[in-house]
């Protein structure tokens, strides 16, 4: 690494993210001169078609966003995974030297594609198919904030969501750690039950997501299964770059138990809590990067990924309003190309 260069952390987003407002944004990304991005795009296409599915080049050049067509759990899951993929590929490794790559829930496939584990045949495919088998699973999942407006830890948002775990032990559970947000998961009785016993805050949550299953909880046991069954060890490879996983295990580069890397990735991180603060605060601590990349589509990250930094203090971060003076001054800690005007820092 030369001693102008900068190390990054890279982090991928989880479903939700593309939506309306990023309906093109990935074939403007690429543009005109990126033969590589343009390539690879091509080539997940040709696999979505093998499949019979509509490509994402038709998906993200439709004439309108359509929640039905859009947000299909094996469509928005090949946006999101093409999205952060291509992103990765983009950015200026002239300028940054990725010393990480984690993820938050569905962005750990994205991650495991970005390291090299898969190949654009594999990932593609794997992505698809995760989809679809957690797409039919039961139950529902909903978000609640865990800090007060300046993101700082509130005991009494914490304390009125432990009172609902307990008040549904086996049926309700900690789906995500995700950043000052808990987005918890179960079966439908029980989540309905919980959201209309917690206190409203901010006239948006208890907010309920939908089209979501009980991601990361035993509800996805059967999909695990099946998935496990479909995607043997031997498709695993040794990442190329650090990968920090849903519990904060790092997965050193070049080195690895192609099954426990099988077994982690289908099973732990399909059918338990995906605690992705935990993956930025220890990314953070081991790595230490000098900034933190954001890929595409969207840019929703970044606020999870604040909380989770002031949440250990990381910098001096104490609160929302000293991480929006960081951002604001010239030397911005996390940079989301999901905004145009950060898009360039990383893009050169």
């Amino acid at each position: 690494m030369t001693a102008d260069k900068k190390t990054a952390l890279v982090v991928c987003p989880g479903r939700g993210t593309y939506n309306k407002p990023e309906l093109g944004s990935i074939s403007s990304n690429i543009g005109d001169n990126n033969q590589l991005s343009a390539n690879i795009l091509q080539e997940i296409d040709g696999i979505r078609d093998e499949l019979g599915l509509p490509t994402v080049t038709e998906l993200d050049q439709a004439p309108l966003f359509k929640t039905s067509l859009h947000q299909k759990p094996e469509n928005a899951a090949a946006l999101i995974y093409a999205g952060g993929y291509l992103d990765y590929l983009a950015i200026d490794r002239e300028q940054y030297d990725v010393v990480g790559i984690t993820g938050n829930s569905m962005g750990w496939y994205t991650a495991m594609a970005c390291a090299g584990c898969w190949d654009v045949d594999t990932s593609t495919r794997l992505v698809t198919n995760m989809a679809q088998l957690t797409a039919g699973g039961e139950g529902a999942q909903f978000i609640y904030p865990m800090v007060d407006n300046e993101w700082r830890p509130s005991t009494e948002l914490k304390a009125a969501i432990d009172g609902q775990l307990a008040r549904f032990p086996g049926d309700l559970m900690m789906s995500i750690q995700y950043g000052g947000y808990a987005v918890l998961a179960g079966s439908t009785e029980a989540c309905n039950a919980a959201v209309a016993a917690l206190p409203r805050v901010d006239e948006r949550f208890p907010m309920v997501l939908p089209g979501h299953a009980a991601f990361h909880t035993h509800f996805m046991h059967a999909a695990s299964e099946q998935a496990l069954s479909l995607w043997p060890a031997a498709a695993f490879k040794a990442p190329q770059t650090t990968l920090v996983d849903g519990r904060g295990h790092l997965w050193s580069p070049h080195v690895v138990d192609s099954k426990a890397l099988q077994h982690y990735t289908l099973g732990h991180q399909v059918t338990q809590t995906y605690d992705f603060s935990r993956a930025i605060q220890v990314a953070v601590k081991e790595l230490a990067p000098d900034t933190i990349i954001l890929l595409g589509p969207g840019a929703g990250l970044g606020g999870a990924v604040a909380q989770a930094l002031i949440d250990i203090r990381w910098q001096g971060l104490a609160s929302k309003s000293d991480f929006v003076a960081r951002q604001q001054s010239d030397t911005p800690y996390v940079l989301a190309m999901g905004l145009h005007e950060q898009r360039a820092l990383v893009t050169g």
